[in-house]
């Protein structure tokens, strides 16, 4: 046998040294992944969920990765002293941030809305990846500020992410929802020690508010008026730990992030939720004041779950419909965004959902002048998502019929895993009951083997909306003598994309600064005005304004349109003509007068 082995060894190497010259070969050719992606620079995965330390680590092996692009930030903490991440990116070659169109973008104002994080995760990565090499996503980066906050709430995602998960759909300032002088004394108790608040239900023979149902032992359904189940449903697993007579009626925190905004704030006896007064949240404080000193943010997308939604403002109908103007511009957005993703409707929250004061789309709409959506990411239709099995879900006998169809699903797709079969308990206030019911992430959040298509999709149709926001351009500027010093000159001002530089609402709150047309050198301006083109005679808008060397436009530049400004200009020497924008950006261009 020894004899055999050396014998092989040299023929072993031989080979050996030919596998690891054509390796590098292969390696300096390229042809190495012939066949397949380039390797990514930065593994994540995501068809897991991130807490919030997990979300942190991995921003941060993202900027150590990609440092000309990104910046990991804090713009403050949370009640529990959690970071605000904020991750900006910005092409610092292609220009300062403030000089270009920001679209912000945020997730998990609500804690048990966990998705939108990842795919927050998702959009910086993808960004960074396929920078130089897709073309769409190179221009993005360098014509665009991207400000990707994963997660507004912490303190909720992470009592969702490493807590029972009930709850968490607020943030945890203390609030005393019970009126007895304490605070978050009260909360859902995991009597069984399995990680998961269950439902409860106890057995009333003849007594009853529910049955068994015939088509699934797991289900529970209410019975007909008149009739008796059973079976009474008695919430969620916990104690009377305050010893009121009730249980579970003060958790942690009991208010709602998403109602402490300013556009239509209302109190909490007329809007559930929303604190004492405007801007009261640590969370909101911080995000508003890193909003305030970024006027160049032009688009926002808040992610939310569930129920696939692309879901614009107003949030109140006493607040009325938008403007016509900017109403058009959000239908061309949103209808292209339900194309995109498949089984989300484009609605008004109010006319469609339900009302909501003081949400924060609202207020990125009527008080910084941004186009806002809010995406409600995940519909349960796509647990099944093809025609044929939407017919057969309309079939009463199919076993994927609702409500027998979640069930088919988790024990054939997830194989069991969502759901813990009902089991008795002996709980000290209700005595003999029995507990069971779906874990946190059944319903709201979608299977991890199908998120990483809910990240993409739902990322592409906020990228879209970022290649949409204003972008100026101006070419350059046509000159012709009049005979002596004086002279005409034309400049074409084009908004290339749907979004306006200034949104009418904005205007007529007057939240954002009038875009300003400007010239620097030796010249006086004998007139100025707004002309079809420079062939046409007679200006169709003159300009009436104190100084036409600082020309403002008030309204902005509409989208998808050119102003042509035709000057009366007397003097000599170059000129540098300059059109700044706040949400549009700056372009300017140099011309001679001789």
């Amino acid at each position: 046998m020894k004899r055999t082995l050396e014998h092989a060894m040299p023929k072993a190497l031989t080979l050996c040294a030919a596998l690891a010259s054509l390796l590098a070969m292969t390696a300096r050719t390229g042809l190495a992944q012939s066949g397949s992606d380039p390797q990514f620079r930065v593994k994540i995965d995501f068809n897991r969920w991130h807490d919030y330390d997990e979300l942190r680590a991995d921003l941060l092996r993202l900027e150590e990765a990609f440092p000309r692009f990104l910046t990991y930030s804090s713009v403050g903490q949370s009640y529990g002293g959690r970071d605000m991440m904020l991750m900006t990116i910005n092409n610092s070659e292609t220009g300062p941030e403030l000089s270009k169109a920001a679209m912000y973008i945020e997730a998990n104002i609500h804690g048990n809305e966990i998705q939108g994080g990842e795919v927050c995760l998702y959009t910086i990565w993808y960004l960074m990846e396929n920078y130089g090499r897709i073309e769409e996503v190179t221009k993005l980066v360098d014509e665009r500020v991207f400000y990707i906050f994963p997660t507004v709430n912490p303190d909720g995602r992470d009592h969702f992410m490493d807590g029972t998960g009930s709850g968490a759909r607020t943030g945890h300032v203390p609030v005393d929802q019970d009126n007895d002088g304490l605070f978050d004394e009260d909360g859902p108790n995991d009597l069984n020690g399995n990680g998961t608040i269950e439902q409860i239900r106890k057995y009333v023979p003849g007594q009853g508010t529910h049955r068994i149902s015939h088509l699934d032992p797991r289900i529970m359904e209410r019975v007909p008026a008149g009739e008796a189940g059973d079976w009474v449903l008695l919430g969620s697993e916990g104690l009377d730990d305050d010893g009121d007579g009730l249980v579970n009626e003060d958790p942690i925190g009991g208010y709602d992030p998403n109602r402490n905004w300013g556009t239509g704030w209302q109190p909490n006896y007329i809007q559930g939720g929303a604190m004492d007064y405007p801007f009261q949240l640590p969370e909101s404080r911080a995000i508003n004041d890193f909003l305030m000193s970024h006027p160049n943010i032009a688009g926002v997308q808040s992610y939310h779950n569930s129920g696939g939604m692309i879901l614009r403002g107003p949030g109140a109908e006493w607040h009325g419909e938008y403007p016509a103007a900017d109403v058009m511009v959000y239908d061309q957005l949103g209808r292209q965004g339900a194309r995109m993703l498949p089984y989300y409707r484009y609605i008004v929250i109010w006319d469609s959902l339900y009302t909501v004061h003081g949400g924060f789309v609202d207020w990125t709409h009527d008080g910084i002048g941004a186009v806002s959506f809010s995406n409600e990411l995940w519909n349960r239709g796509q647990y099944f998502n093809s025609p044929d099995l939407m017919r057969q879900q309309e079939d009463p006998n199919s076993p994927i019929a609702p409500p027998k169809d979640r069930y088919f699903f988790d024990d054939h797709l997830e194989f069991g895993d969502q759901y813990i079969e009902w089991q008795g308990f002996e709980h000290p206030e209700y005595g003999t009951v029995e507990l069971g019911g779906w874990k946190k992430t059944y319903g709201r959040v979608p299977p991890r083997f199908m998120n990483e298509e809910l990240a993409h999709r739902n990322m592409a149709f906020t990228l879209y909306q970022a290649s949409e926001m204003p972008l100026m351009s101006m070419s350059e500027p046509a000159v012709e003598s009049m005979g002596g010093d004086v002279y005409k000159v034309w400049v074409e001002l084009t908004n290339e994309k749907i979004t306006p530089t200034i949104i009418e609402q904005a205007a007529q709150n007057k939240v954002v600064r009038p875009d300003l047309l400007t010239l620097d050198g030796n010249v006086e301006v004998i007139s100025a005005g707004i002309v079809q083109d420079r062939f046409t005679p007679g200006p169709s808008q003159m300009i009436d304004q104190h100084d036409l060397k600082r020309i403002m436009f008030r309204n902005g530049t509409p989208g998808n349109t050119t102003h042509i400004v035709e000057y009366l200009l007397k003097g000599s020497g170059n000129v540098t003509v300059t059109y700044s924008s706040v949400k549009g950006g700056t372009v300017e261009q140099r011309f001679s007068l001789r």
